[in-house]
């Protein structure tokens, strides 16, 4: 039924969740799970990064970000499922749904909710942003 799984992936228990239900999916179906991602750019700049914390706080993003891909990556191997892991910069709702486009996805299955927290409380969380801007079906994984 499905041949390309997308899961945006922050580490976070809905993000856990998401790669569980994504990767008993795939075992059924045969599919490849894509593992995502962002790099929400706006942290950086909101959090006045400049002059010497700037190197600091990209690194410790991209830390976290090989983190979470790591996680995801060795339940997909564990499994014997086919994966990709991929990491990108940006505002994490126009990325997802950039790449969802770019790579024929066929469904995205994302956490309820991410780190964001109270911003995302505020503004609109991501995975809602995604299930608005997206052509495929959206699943929402919940701890």
């Amino acid at each position: 039924m499905y041949g390309a799984i997308l899961v945006p992936t922050d580490g976070s228990d809905s993000s856990t969740a998401a790669v569980e239900q994504a990767v008993a999916i795939a075992e059924g179906d045969a599919a490849t799970v894509h593992f995502l991602h962002v790099i929400d750019v706006s942290t950086e700049m909101s959090a006045g990064a400049s002059g010497s914390i700037a190197p600091q706080l990209t690194e410790t993003l991209e830390d976290e970000a090989e983190s979470a891909l790591d996680e995801a990556t060795s339940r997909a191997e564990r499994a014997g499922v086919s994966h990709e892991r991929v990491t990108r910069e940006g505002d994490p709702h126009e990325v997802i749904a950039e790449y969802t486009a770019e790579n024929g996805i066929d469904i995205v299955v994302m956490g309820a909710s991410g780190q964001s927290g109270v911003k995302e409380r505020l503004l609109g969380s991501t995975t809602d942003r995604v299930v608005r801007s997206v052509d495929t079906s959206v699943l929402i994984a919940r701890p």
